[in-house]
């Protein structure tokens, strides 16, 4: 304490200190709330991989809650016109004119016009009672096509199993019919999983036209990134014929991931089959002509 300030009181509470010299001036930061830039401005932020699938994820699940009036609706998510017939008739037709080539010792013990005959006649009353399109729902339509799917699977099952009894008995015959027939029952499998995805997959084909089933049994590309298709795009049987397809020769998925447990099943079991039938099929055909 100097000799010109004047005694203080022991309670009167100290002088704040006076400034020592003009007031800086105030940075930009200080000047916010008037309105002043910050900084330089921020260059735009560009789309990062993981960004641009979290937002697309979001406006998928934003979508599914019906949240976002202004964007359109994908077709896999609102009621549209079923799926034309003809490609699953030509598919069925395909898997029974293979069934009916293959050799009489791969259909025992059943006649080999048995199966093929039960399966045309039931193919010929689903086209007659839904001949263009796949509109037509109610139990005795989906108890009928659940029927004609597994006919063709128990078939080509017995065929396929037939003949990995003879070439493990070293019954397999010539190189040429054992590729034939291997290759025959191959090609049946993929059309009969084919078959079975697209009749299982979010409660079936009449019920994904009417847009009932917001969660996906399998999730298609498509339906991940909606900015890749076209706002009428649905999955139809070829694009399941092409997911029973790859699973068969990569045995595993590829583009189509199974969400449901069916499905994950269902892809386990038919690569288990394509796996058994392929590489035996092979390897003896090999030996035959090695021999």
């Amino acid at each position: 304490m100097t000799d010109s300030e004047p005694p203080r009181e022991p309670d009167e509470p100290a002088r704040p200190a006076e400034p020592q010299g003009p007031a800086e001036p105030q940075g930009p930061a200080e000047h916010q709330g008037l309105g002043a830039p910050k900084g330089p401005a921020e260059p735009p932020r560009h789309w990062s991989g993981v960004d641009q699938w979290l937002a697309w994820l979001r406006k998928a699940e934003q979508l599914g809650a019906g949240h976002m009036p202004g964007f359109p609706v994908p077709a896999w998510l609102r009621p549209t016109r079923g799926e034309r017939r003809w490609p699953i008739t030509a598919s069925v037709i395909a898997a029974i004119v293979l069934q009916v080539l293959l050799p009489p010792h791969l259909t025992e013990p059943l006649p080999g016009w048995l199966l093929p005959s039960l399966e045309g006649a039931l193919l010929i009353g689903l086209t007659i009672a839904d001949p263009v399109r796949v509109e037509r729902g109610g139990t005795v339509m989906r108890t009928a096509g659940i029927v004609l799917i597994m006919l063709v699977s128990i078939a080509n099952a017995a065929s396929a199993v037939l003949l990995i009894r003879a070439i493990l008995e070293g019954r397999g015959g010539a190189a040429a019919p054992l590729f034939a027939s291997g290759a025959s029952i191959w090609a049946t499998n993929v059309i009969v999983f084919g078959l079975w995805y697209w009749e299982f997959d979010r409660g079936g084909p009449v019920r994904r036209a009417a847009g009932t089933m917001r969660h996906p049994d399998l999730m298609f590309p498509q339906m991940a990134s909606p900015q890749l298709a076209p706002p009428d795009w649905e999955p139809q049987f070829v694009d399941y014929l092409y997911l029973s397809f790859t699973n068969a020769t990569a045995f595993s998925p590829t583009d189509v991931m199974p969400l449901a447990r069916w499905a994950k099943l269902t892809m386990a079991v038919q690569s288990a089959v394509s796996l058994a039938v392929g590489a035996l099929v092979i390897a003896r055909a090999v030996n035959i002509l090695k021999a």
